[in-house]
């Protein structure tokens, strides 16, 4: 079934990412009246990169090599709205990012933030919108039914329900959530489901489409819940999906058969038989900090774009 609703360059420090945004902004004025668009935040697995605890990791300096954990922003300059896709643990760089880009009055001017699961590069950044950081007032955020009640009744996600930092708005696989000329879509995800529901999301603007699916076990697993993730593609004009590894054996010393995610080179493998332009509108995401397509110009990188795929970037912007 196919699932229907019922380019920057890779920035550096915030400093980098604001100055080559807004000169962006202002060598397109003209065509930035009245856009709606995603732009990408992050493109990291959960622990961002690099990884706590990762001493010897060249990516603490320079700078060049950081990159945030996966998120999206929604931005409607029709109606001055913006919305996230995640609330990860780079809650504040990602949210002076969006100011710099789409700046709106009011903190955190945030119209509603959108959740796929419980786990910890997806959520935990709600934390900032409470009592102890900004005091914000009833943030929307859309969460499955059973990511919901984990929030009402956990600390300390419960106290920003209870302070009314954020207001809980379930959401259905059955009914999509009606923003203006923006609809998204939640639709069920095969991954580990220790304290929520995981679910991606299908964005649809006035001309064009978008999937975002950062975490996800297995193609396969798609296939046996009667989704198939070519006809997904087909289906929408960009998709983000999650590429956390390359290949078995990236990680030292690591049974990689306990991490469920498609690698890279299983998602090239699968894809290979669509025509280019179909897997011209793949953006990897989610990719961990051991992936060695973060980097551009490796052999793993070269792998991927020569079938036709890109890794996304952070700053891209894609209009709908």
């Amino acid at each position: 079934m196919i699932l229907k609703p019922i380019a920057l360059r890779p920035l550096l420090g915030l400093t980098a990412w604001c100055t080559i945004s807004l000169l962006a902004l202002g060598a397109a004025s003209q065509e930035r009246t009245q856009r709606i668009y995603l732009v990408v935040l992050g493109i990291a697995q959960d622990g961002g990169v690099p990884q706590a605890g990762t001493k010897s990791a060249p990516d603490w300096r320079p700078p060049e090599f950081r990159r945030l954990a996966t998120s999206l922003a929604l931005v409607d300059e029709t109606e001055g709205r913006r919305f996230l896709f995640e609330a990860t643990p780079d809650f504040r760089e990602q949210l002076a990012r969006l100011d710099a880009l789409a700046p709106v009055p009011g903190t955190p001017g945030l119209d509603g933030i959108f959740l796929t699961h419980a786990h910890m590069g997806h959520y935990t950044g709600l934390i900032f919108l409470g009592h102890e950081s900004m005091g914000a007032r009833n943030v929307p955020v859309y969460a499955m039914p059973r990511m919901a009640r984990y929030l009402r009744t956990n600390g300390p996600w419960s106290q920003l329900v209870g302070y009314q930092n954020i207001d809980l708005r379930e959401l259905s696989t059955q009914r999509a959530v009606e923003l203006g000329r923006v609809s998204v879509s939640a639709f069920p995800v095969p991954h580990r489901q220790e304290f929520s529901e995981v679910v991606g999301f299908r964005v649809d603007g006035p001309e064009r489409s978008a999937l975002f699916l950062p975490d996800i076990d297995s193609w396969d697993d798609w296939d046996a819940l009667g989704v198939r993730l070519e006809d997904q593609l087909r289906s929408v004009d960009i998709a983000f999906l999650d590429a956390t590894f390359f290949a078995d054996g990236e990680v030292p010393g690591r049974d990689m058969s306990g991490f469920p995610h498609p690698r890279i080179r299983d998602t090239m493998e699968r894809l290979a038989p669509l025509p280019a332009e179909e897997r011209a509108k793949v953006r990897l995401i989610h990719l961990n900090h051991t992936n060695p397509a973060l980097v551009a110009g490796t052999p793993q990188r070269q792998e991927l774009e020569a079938a036709g795929l890109r890794v996304a970037e952070e700053g891209e912007i894609f209009d709908l």
